[in-house]
């Protein structure tokens, strides 16, 4: 079997029926509404595996399962963590299923392979006193304060995701319901109550801190978004996790992501008593499994407190 270019190296860009294959996903994806994070990821893994396979001069419509399995075993031989082989698979099974879709070929060759066991790990979680040491130390002098303490207030009181915050308009609040307007994953949108601390501190941004940021030279297309930069831009994700750091170490809490505070949310709402199914709702969830992990977090907090405390643990 030829194993790519005279030299053994991987080309750089896939033949034709390879870029074929992509393109056509991405019309199928957009077809869908499918989030342009995950076309973009999708798009990045695969350009992968089409360039491996293409070493091997082998078509997309001649992948067998072993061909998928053998690609799998060489992420893990190149040391890819299970959890980075299971979302390329993920992406292979979406690539194949968009061929099968087609009438390219008969089956997918990536649904007959198993997903790499991912490692049990438990999300940080920050103690109801991190989190209340983060959330007041973030002062209220500036705009770019004030902005930074809604949004992480909002973040913990509402349980949201980095891509959550971003995306919220300012139609997106409702004052006299206390509550917010979320746009979730798959383009799902959910209500979440707002806690007193949270809109508060929403209020003085959008009295004092946003009017600030809109001024010139504000951009006219960003106008409806509720959280703004300097220069009056909509925020990213990266500007999210670049502030919560600077915070996070200024309250010397360790370790605390945006993906930490809507797991604290959870957790301290298990603490409380809240049931399963309402977290998932509010987490906006599809399903319950998925929520399921903050017991497992629940429970290791309790085996730890049995460990200390008990005098025959």
């Amino acid at each position: 079997m030829s194993t790519g270019n005279e030299d053994g190296t991987i080309p750089a860009e896939p033949p034709p029926a390879w870029a074929q294959a992509l393109a056509r996903l991405e019309d199928d994806l957009v077809r869908r509404d499918a989030a342009l994070r995950t076309r973009r990821a999708y798009h990045v893994d695969l350009l992968q595996f089409a360039r491996w396979a293409a070493a091997q001069n082998l078509a997309p419509t001649a992948i067998a399962p072993k061909t998928v399995r053998r690609y799998v075993a060489s992420l893990s031989e190149r040391g890819a963590a299970p959890t980075t082989s299971a979302r390329k698979l993920a992406a292979l099974r979406a690539l194949f299923a968009s061929l099968r879709e087609h009438g390219l070929i008969a089956q997918n060759p990536a649904d007959l392979v198993s997903t790499p066991r991912r490692g049990a790990s438990l999300p940080r979680v920050l103690n109801v006193r991190e989190a209340a040491r983060l959330l007041d130390g973030i002062p209220a002098a500036t705009p770019l304060e004030m902005r930074d303490r809604a949004i992480f207030e909002l973040a913990y009181s509402c349980g949201l995701r980095a891509e959550e915050i971003v995306l919220l308009g300012m139609g997106d609040i409702d004052h006299d319901g206390e509550q917010l307007r979320v746009e979730g994953k798959g383009r799902k949108t959910r209500f979440v109550p707002v806690g007193e601390p949270a809109l508060a501190a929403l209020a003085v941004y959008l009295e004092r801190g946003r009017p600030a940021l809109m001024a010139p030279p504000a951009v006219e297309a960003d106008a409806e978004a509720l959280f703004l930069s300097r220069n009056g831009r909509r925020l990213g994700t990266s500007d999210i996790r670049r502030r919560l750091r600077r915070w996070t170490s200024a309250a010397g809490v360790d370790g605390c992501s945006p993906h930490a505070l809507r797991h604290s949310f959870a957790t301290h709402l298990l603490d409380g008593g809240a049931d399963l199914r309402s977290i998932q709702e509010l987490l906006g969830h599809a399903s319950v499994s998925s929520t399921q992990i903050y017991t497992r977090v629940e429970s290791a907090r309790l085996r730890s407190a049995y460990a200390r405390s008990h005098p025959r643990a």
